[in-house]
């Protein structure tokens, strides 16, 4: 029976796992399908303090797990694709198929993209319609081709001020008639001259006019209630994201939109499973809230542990 068994691999599961790999708990990572989190996705983390200059997303998720290793933590590759068991302890854990236990569990299991949910956004997804524009957005589909950004906050500036590397134009589409981003980033998105914002306005449809792929976008202002069309070669939907909670549904409490509730610092209802990171934060998603908080759910299930005896 393993001592801690940790659920993802991001900010929070890595700090977790630093931490109680040195308390000498040989925690489990268990990586999930894209080991390192939605941050390997992104091309310069400038706001984690220690790195002056920036950091890339993935090198500093390599570091992070190379610095929890050290101690002794060991690296599970894989994803839990059916439902954990924290009926009772130990709690059970499968992995591709096989069956771990575990004296206590971190949830560290992070978020995915929000979509807006068009039935055209479905069928064009990968032949582009995306989610990561540090993934795709060199792609030769979408090079010298003008390129349609949804969304108003700091991810979605982000990724339009990404794509003005490759697109002859970037419009950068938002509900509001502001931009919900941090001040820095909503001004550096502004200032750039290949970025266009459309305000007030959503998109309805992605279209493929007689092409499998996209061609552009229908858009509605949501003011005047009037159309239009606008041709783009690529949709980048940046509007937020949903926690990776679903395997937890009927195992501890979730709140409405799919966080986990916690009672009491890192502590959720089921005493021994401990939360940490963006699958239960939903106020401030940052990097290094989420590393603190996995630092938090580490030493409360040490000290939940040290309590048993």
């Amino acid at each position: 029976m393993e001592k801690v068994v940790i659920i993802g691999s991001g900010c929070a599961g890595w700090t977790a796992a630093l931490y109680a790999a040195r308390a000498n708990l040989q925690p489990v990572v268990i990586t999930g399908a894209q080991p390192g989190g939605l941050l390997t996705t992104t091309s310069v983390v400038e706001n984690f303090p220690g790195f002056p200059e920036g950091v890339d997303g993935f090198d500093l998720m390599s570091r992070m797990q190379k610095q929890a290793e050290r101690f002794g933590t060991r690296v599970k590759f894989g994803s839990i694709v059916e439902a954990v068991d924290f009926s009772k302890r130990p709690f059970a854990v499968t992995v591709d198929g096989e069956r771990l236990e575990a004296a206590t569990v971190i949830i560290a299991t992070g978020a995915g993209h929000r979509h807006l949910g068009l039935e055209s956004e479905a069928k064009l997804e990968m032949k582009g319609v995306t989610y990561c524009a540090t993934c795709d957005g060199a792609l030769p589909m979408f090079r010298n081709q003008p390129l349609v950004v949804v969304g108003g906050g700091d991810s979605a500036c982000e990724e339009a001020m990404y794509l003005t590397r490759f697109g002859s134009v970037v419009h950068l589409v938002h509900r509001r008639d502001s931009l919900r981003a941090s001040k820095i980033m909503a001004e550096r998105a502004l200032a750039n001259p290949k970025i266009k914002p459309i305000w007030d306005s959503a998109v309805t449809e992605v279209l493929d006019v007689k092409q499998d792929k996209v061609t552009g976008v229908r858009l509605k202002n949501l003011k005047s209630g009037a159309e239009s069309t606008l041709d783009c070669a690529g949709v980048f939907v940046a509007i937020g994201h949903v926690p990776n909670t679903q395997i937890f549904k009927g195992q501890i409490n979730l709140d409405e939109n799919g966080y986990v509730v916690p009672v009491s610092g890192a502590a959720t209802n089921v005493p021994g499973v401990f939360v940490a990171g963006d699958c239960s934060d939903h106020v401030y998603r940052q990097a290094i809230t989420a590393a603190g908080m996995g630092c938090a759910a580490a030493i409360e299930a040490e000290r939940f542990l040290a309590a048993e005896g």
